[in-house]
């Protein structure tokens, strides 16, 4: 036992890895029972938390608690410094990678109860995605900085430089910065939420992902419709989920050969034939006023209901019995039409002897004659 191993004996070194031994199986033990008892209390409470912290211990890393176990041990060593600094490190760094693990399933976890828990209200589920995604990624960011810091790299000059070059970064991709950034403003601030129905200029349909560069819609034809997300928030953008109610504005013409009495019983008919429908609110209806070729009333409501296929039930039935209820006042709907007058050519040509009779003969008669010719 006296024999000198890398300046120690080697009862030091059986010492040592006893000592690791026993700090490793301690640790994975006192992991195990904690585990196991946080377990059962989270089995007894409603709230998601203990939950997550017992998904999250119970990833912890059996390589970890290994090398834990071996740098306590070589603190019973005598170790060169270089060596005993590079232990140290090494131990630093497993510590604070399993530190971002720990975080990283964290978020992830609380990500999962999240989407479960919101399934009814996408939007949040999406804000949650884009909230996790950032504080996973600026938790690596610290993580890497500080596992750099203690491998004796100077983070300073290299934050520095890393600004300098982020800016020329930026420069070169800046659509795609402007993507990103763009999808943080859907998230934030919900213009839209997955399945909205939505309609962006001419293209219409439901929204169905929101990435970090582009957004999926679905369009009525079936097919798949993708918008950058700078493209979409400069666009005119109509949500037609979070309309409440709907106003629709009609007309109808009649002929021109219509009677005043029954022209004047027409908006009153209109007004009641729209009152009498369910879950809509009437504004008015009115002869509007005379066209080029009919007599045109409007009518407004509002339907209650943002379904369109509940509008176009309540508008086809009042069609319906507007025509009717006009057939019943025997007066015609109106279509475009044009009436030439053409003139009675031979009242014209009486007329036109009736006016040269009527006139003194010497004017008669010099008409008849004709002009006389010149010398």
């Amino acid at each position: 036992m006296d024999l000198v191993f890398f300046n120690n004996t080697v009862l030091a070194w059986l010492t040592a890895l006893g000592v690791a031994a026993a700090v490793a199986l301690a640790l994975y033990l006192i992991k195990r029972v904690v585990v196991h008892h946080l377990r059962r209390l989270a089995t007894l409470t409603e709230t998601r938390l203990d939950d997550i912290a017992v998904e999250v211990l119970d990833a912890t890393r059996v390589l970890v608690i290994v090398i834990i176990g071996l740098f306590v041990g070589s603190k019973l060593l005598a170790l060169p410094p270089y060596v005993d600094l590079v232990v140290t490190r090494i131990a630093i760094v497993t510590g604070l990678l399993q530190g971002a693990l720990w975080g990283n399933g964290a978020l992830r976890a609380w990500l999962t109860d999240y989407y479960q828990s919101r399934s009814d209200d996408p939007g949040r589920a999406t804000s949650a995605a884009a909230v996790t995604f950032i504080a996973r990624m600026v938790l690596w960011i610290v993580i890497l900085l500080m596992i750099l810091d203690n491998l004796g790299v100077n983070i300073t000059t290299l934050v520095a430089s890393l600004g300098i070059g982020g800016v020329a970064v930026a420069l070169a991709v800046q659509n795609i910065l402007g993507d990103l950034f763009a999808s943080l403003s859907i998230v934030l601030d919900k213009p839209f939420v997955i399945g909205d129905f939505v309609i962006v200029d001419k293209y219409l349909g439901t929204v169905e992902y929101v990435g970090l560069k582009t957004t999926r819609i679905r369009s009525l034809g079936g097919e798949e419709l993708i918008f950058a997300n700078g493209d979409l928030l400069k666009s005119r953008l109509q949500n037609m989920t979070r309309m409440r109610r709907r106003r629709i504005v009609f007309s109808i013409a009649v002929t021109y050969d219509t009677p005043r009495d029954k022209l004047a019983a027409i908006a009153p008919m209109l007004a009641e034939i729209v009152k009498a429908q369910q879950e809509v609110s009437f504004d008015r209806a009115h002869f509007q006023g005379i066209g080029p070729s009919a007599m045109n009333f409007e009518v407004v409501y509002w339907v209650e209901s943002p379904d369109y296929n509940r509008f176009m039930d309540i508008q086809q039935e009042i069609l319906l019995q507007i025509v009717d209820g006009l057939a019943a006042l025997d007066v015609r709907l109106a279509y475009p039409t044009q009436v030439l007058h053409m003139p009675d050519l031979r009242q014209a040509a009486e007329a036109a002897d009736a006016r040269r009779d009527a006139r003194p003969p010497a004017q008669r008669d010099g008409l008849a004659a004709g002009p006389a010719p010149r010398a």
